[in-house]
């Protein structure tokens, strides 16, 4: 059976909010280009570099996961990032549908790992854009500027292979491994991610110390703190 993409691929969904006016207006002013490819290529990199990623704020409401929240706060996580690259793809015409993955992160930050716990990060978020008579993997999560801070290969897609997290970084350090599939889905499949969230993540779920502490943090800083070179 071919997997092909279904009406449900360009419709608006409550946290894929293409029909949302910040939404449109996004794709309108980012989609550019002579092909399909070329639109969906530029929207991956907008959502990419236009949004910091930043894992020390996270809202698992509905409101706070939804695409143009991401618009408005100008930052977030792989999973809003992905449903916003969702949603503007969707506003511009291209069928798009959310992926989901288990990695392990073996770069990560000290803060993040006192809150955590573990460097499994489970419901990793990336979006797959139907290009060409298939899917193809656009993972938008780290901005360019961070990509350069933690010495990592920036996430370039080119609309024909998947873009998917390198597994090493620019120096040979293991940087991403993949260890579950969770499969694809055609809205943010909300309620399962956030019962895993408070299952495997007590302390970074809202609520609890440990996540008002790192709501406190800097991501960005500690990523600049932790890579320094030492002096001399």
């Amino acid at each position: 059976m071919v997997d092909t993409p279904t009406p449900a691929h360009l419709r608006a969904t409550p946290a894929v909010d293409a029909d949302h006016p910040a939404v449109q207006r996004f794709a309108r002013d980012h989609a550019v280009g002579d092909s399909e490819r070329a639109r969906a290529v530029a929207l991956a990199h907008a959502v990419r570099d236009s949004f910091r990623y930043d894992p020390y704020r996270i809202d698992l409401s509905l409101a706070g996961m939804r695409a143009s929240t991401v618009l408005a706060n100008g930052y977030g996580w792989c999973v809003p990032k992905a449903t916003l690259l969702a949603a503007v793809a969707r506003a511009a015409g291209i069928p798009a549908r959310l992926g989901f993955a288990d990695v392990r992160n073996h770069l990560s930050t000290e803060r993040m790992r006192e809150t955590m716990k573990t460097d499994l990060f489970i419901w990793h978020g990336y979006t797959e854009l139907w290009i060409d008579g298939a899917w193809r993997k656009a993972t938008p999560a780290f901005n360019l500027e961070l990509c350069e801070k933690f010495g990592l290969h920036p996430l370039d897609f080119d609309g024909v292979n998947d873009s998917i997290y390198h597994p090493f970084d620019k120096v040979g350090n293991r940087h991403m491994e993949y260890v579950n599939e969770r499969g694809t889905f055609d809205d943010l499949p909300l309620d399962r991610l956030v019962a895993d969230f408070h299952l495997t993540y007590p302390g970074w779920v809202p609520g609890n110390e440990l996540h008002s502490r790192l709501e406190q943090g800097d991501f960005l800083a500690d990523v600049e703190s932790e890579t320094a070179a030492p002096p001399g």
